[in-house]
């Protein structure tokens, strides 16, 4: 059976570096993004028809259904998902974040994963098959770091996600795992101060913040049928942090 696999989320670094390394093992990627950016534009003219673009604004209720309609409309089964969304991450006293801070991390990356996965599980389900692999963070393990309490809900919502789902699809063939990075040097830590991003690297056994090439091998082997008898995991990336 040709392997299909749907990323959501995929103009992210992380996104477009594992497409890269992992592209080779499927018939076709489907790969939703909110911005067009001109290494997402490369990719597709690397891969040509086997990379499927589909954009949306994930915050918008409306256009994740139209995004869901793209996906049918495709007529690709999926088999296996990578999901990445998460808004950028912006440092904030808790009593000075508003609601909407919390509400709108949950509507990009939980609501973004519930309504999609609602679509593509059942024909997964049926099929008997399938990977599921979400981006989650160290900050889940100890005591997070301080003043980002919407991103780490959001983590944590997913976290409950993976593992609820792991429990329902696994006598149907279906994992549902999410890998943790620490710190990986891509845009999305261009809203962190500098300061900080050095630290981070200096208190690493590694000595270094991760790459996104660091990420990949842990990545493909979640979606590979040598993982069939994992789930419901969430395996941290770290550099022995």
């Amino acid at each position: 059976m040709e392997k299909n696999l749907l990323v959501i989320g995929a103009s992210s670094d992380m996104a477009m570096g594992t497409m890269r390394r992992i592209h080779t093992g499927y018939g076709h990627i489907i790969a939703h993004y909110r911005r067009m950016n001109s290494t997402l534009g490369s990719l597709k003219e690397e891969l040509g028809s086997k990379l499927v673009l589909l954009q949306a604004d994930l915050a918008d209720e409306g256009e994740t259904a139209g995004l869901i309609s793209g996906i049918r409309g495709t007529g690709l089964p999926i088999s296996h998902v990578l999901h990445f969304p998460a808004p950028p991450c912006t440092n904030q006293r808790f009593p000075k974040l508003p609601y909407a801070a919390f509400s709108g991390e949950l509507d990009i990356s939980l609501g973004s994963a519930v309504r999609i996965l609602q679509a593509v599980l059942p024909q997964m389900a049926k099929a008997r098959n399938g990977r599921v692999v979400f981006m989650l963070s160290f900050v889940l393990r100890d005591m997070p770091p301080k003043y980002c309490a919407q991103y780490v809900v959001s983590k944590y919502a997913l976290l409950g996600l993976m593992r609820a789902l792991a429990a329902e699809y696994a006598d149907k063939g279906i994992t549902v795992n999410g890998i943790s990075p620490a710190w990986v040097m891509t845009k999305y830590l261009d809203t962190q101060p500098e300061i900080l991003i050095e630290q981070n690297a200096q208190e690493s056994p590694i000595g270094r913040n991760l790459v996104v090439d660091d990420l990949v091998p842990t990545v493909s082997w979640l979606l590979s049928d040598g993982a069939a008898c994992v789930t419901g995991q969430n395996i941290y990336v770290t550099g022995g942090r």
